[in-house]
């Protein structure tokens, strides 16, 4: 097939039909961006919406199932995985709906109009570049570490790009929400949603899902615990909706 390169898989979304090539022993899309889709999914119709770091496109893609968006910017620093992402919306027939760039988030208001979009979507690489346990290939390094773009490049990437009062969506580890709520409100995106991911009852908070408005006013919701294992291990009844299962 000649949407596939060696050591390529094309794998299933299981929604509207959609495909999505991966590389084998690259960095494939983790239930962190399905959660991203679902906690996104209220995106107003025909909005325009950029996904920072968008990898494989997999929050794009499921965008464009769940919603009734206009169109979705991809951004992606890798060029092989921007060729990858690309690839994958021509298999899909999406060229009028999501449209890949392949550069620096930090360099986007040289691309893109600022103040234009309707709202933001990011799952960001989670670990400082100074971490530990980096001995990994390129592609995982730079999708896990910030290694090329740190928290606060993607907030302010965020303000400047958004419309006034458009939402940024983010997926991010729970560990890091001191920083995340910080440098949010000094950059003018107020946060105005927070759901906390567990992978059970009785296990430590995973994942933060965090909705923020641009030059929004303070006002925080917390929503219910997201739970994504019941204790016998397998999914729970609102993880397999997301999923598409029930």
């Amino acid at each position: 097939m000649e949407n596939i390169k060696e050591n390529e898989r094309i794998d299933d979304l299981e929604i509207n039909n959609l495909k999505i090539i991966q590389k084998n022993d690259g960095f494939c899309y983790g239930i962190d961006s399905v959660l991203l889709s679902d906690f996104s999914k209220n995106i107003r119709k025909n909005s325009n919406v950029l996904d920072l770091g968008t990898g494989t496109g997999i929050l794009g893609f499921l965008l464009i199932a769940k919603t009734e968006i206009k169109k979705v910017f991809g951004i992606e620093i890798q060029p092989d995985i921007a060729d990858m992402a690309n690839r994958s919306i021509k298999l899909n027939n999406l060229e009028d709906k999501f449209e890949i760039i392949n550069c620096n988030i930090k360099d986007l208001e040289n691309k893109l109009k600022i103040d234009y979009f309707d709202a933001i979507v990011t799952n960001p690489p989670y670990k400082k570049s100074n971490s530990g346990g980096i001995n990994e290939n390129k592609t995982k390094l730079i999708s896990r570490h910030e290694v090329e773009a740190n928290l606060e490049d993607f907030i302010k990437v965020s303000f400047k790009m958004l419309k006034d009062k458009g939402s940024l969506y983010m997926v991010h580890r729970a560990e890091r929400l001191v920083d995340i709520l910080s440098e949010m409100r000094k950059n003018k995106m107020e946060p105005k949603k927070i759901r906390m991911v567990y992978s059970n009852k009785n296990s430590d908070c995973k994942l933060v899902l965090i909705e923020a408005v641009k030059n929004g006013k303070s006002f925080l919701k917390v929503e219910k615990p997201l739970y994504v294992y019941e204790e016998n291990g397998e999914y729970t009844e609102e993880i397999l909706k997301i999923y598409n299962k029930l």
